[in-house]
């Protein structure tokens, strides 16, 4: 059964991604561009710095990491949620 998606703000998703190897590439407003390199090639994702950020942006971001990173989705939740 899938867990639910953790309350978190946008500053505490942005440090957790650069806690798997993500680095801030740059920012424009409240939204925050990240970057990693991986087998696939370099993956960019955008951040909204929000407070909190919506369940349904959140579900995406960690969808798209699990799929660049080769990580399971709910591994990622679960960490996010310890974070």
């Amino acid at each position: 059964m899938s867990e639910k998606m953790p309350v978190v703000s946008g500053k505490t998703l942005i440090r957790f991604l650069e806690s798997i190897g993500y680095e801030v590439a740059r920012q424009r407003g409240s939204h925050v561009r990240l970057v990693k390199s991986t087998m696939a090639g370099n993956h960019k994702i955008t951040i909204p710095n929000h407070n909190p950020v919506a369940k349904g942006t959140l579900s995406d971001i960690l969808s798209k990491v699990s799929l660049w990173c080769q990580i399971d989705k709910q591994h990622l939740a679960a960490r996010l949620k310890e974070f």
